[in-house]
């Protein structure tokens, strides 16, 4: 495989994965997410990243997940599968979980916390390759896995058979540049940031999207995609600074957040806009009245209406 065998492009967020209030997965609420997803003409969803709490789901639920989302796939959305794990026999069980239910591919990070080295992680990406048959996406995520990937080792991993995309979250700019243009020819290539440079970029013909967060915005983030692909540079810079403005206001440069947690960020943006988004699962909790009142704040510089949390 390589980046001719899928079509993935555009916005691409990780989304958030609904727990009730006591912490038990809400399909329902999920459903109801997915289909305003649809509605604001997202180009495919990522289901069970970190924004999604991969990390506090059981192997069931990670399945019952992947069922519920690829329903999705004939509404023309793209799902992915995060099968992001501490051993490759893991992610394995994922993958499989992933292609049985008939997602259109996985997405892969290097096992976190153990700071696995440059031969390991090689290893551990040929695994699950080697014993699977769906496309996978290779996540640089240093904040997540300590390790940043270098373009020595991205260019090693863009040579196994079922890697046909790169997220790239590095925040080293420099090597997301060299990255991009080394490897863009063969695989996908994620990551573009939305200002006025990552637009100029894109209207250049570099990257294939951005595999973001949440989605909360709506269709502003898949539009200023298509703003791209009709050359509209001025619509572009202007739905990108939108989207700077969530950046700027709520995240850190190395994609850290300011305050509370990322996926409390979203799932409360998301609430606040009326979306099922449901709440977090323990240890992450939900955000103080305070913050609650800055993510609102946000919104409405946004020119977004809200309605109460209740």
């Amino acid at each position: 495989m390589d980046r001719n065998s899928v079509d993935w492009t555009g916005y691409i967020p990780a989304i958030t994965t609904p727990f009730d209030r006591k912490g038990r997965l809400d399909i329902d609420a999920f459903e109801g997410q997915m289909e305003w997803l649809v509605a604001e003409r997202m180009h495919g969803v990522i289901l069970a990243g970190t924004s999604g709490e991969w990390f506090s789901m059981s192997t069931a639920e990670r399945a019952d997940l992947f069922t519920a989302g690829a329903k999705f796939c004939k509404a023309g959305l793209w799902v992915i599968g995060a099968c992001n794990a501490f051993t490759a026999a893991e992610a394995i069980v994922h993958a499989d979980a992933a292609q049985e239910a008939g997602l259109n591919g996985i997405l892969l990070t290097p096992p976190p916390y153990m700071v696995p080295n440059r031969r390991e992680i090689v290893t551990f990406f040929r695994a699950v390759s080697d014993a699977t048959e769906i496309p996978m996406t290779v996540y640089n995520w240093p904040r997540g896995c300590i390790v940043d990937m270098d373009v020595e080792l991205l260019d090693e991993l863009a040579d196994i058979d079922n890697v046909v995309a790169i997220k790239n979250s590095t925040g080293n700019f420099a090597e997301f540049l060299n990255g991009m243009y080394r490897l863009e020819d063969r695989v996908r290539y994620f990551g573009l940031p939305t200002n006025a440079l990552g637009t100029d970029l894109a209207l250049l013909g570099h990257g294939d999207g951005l595999m973001g967060s949440g989605g909360v915005l709506g269709a502003d983030h898949p539009d200023y995609w298509r703003a791209i692909a009709d050359g509209n540079r001025p619509l572009a810079i202007e739905l990108g600074e939108r989207d700077r403005v969530i950046m700027t206001e709520w995240f850190r440069p190395d994609y850290g957040v300011q305050f509370g947690n990322q996926q409390a960020i979203m799932k409360t943006a998301l609430r606040l806009r009326g979306v099922p988004a449901g709440f977090v699962r323990e240890p992450l909790l939900e955000l103080t009245s305070e913050e609650v009142a800055r993510i609102e704040a946000t919104l409405h510089k946004l020119g977004l209406d809200t309605q109460p949390l209740g």
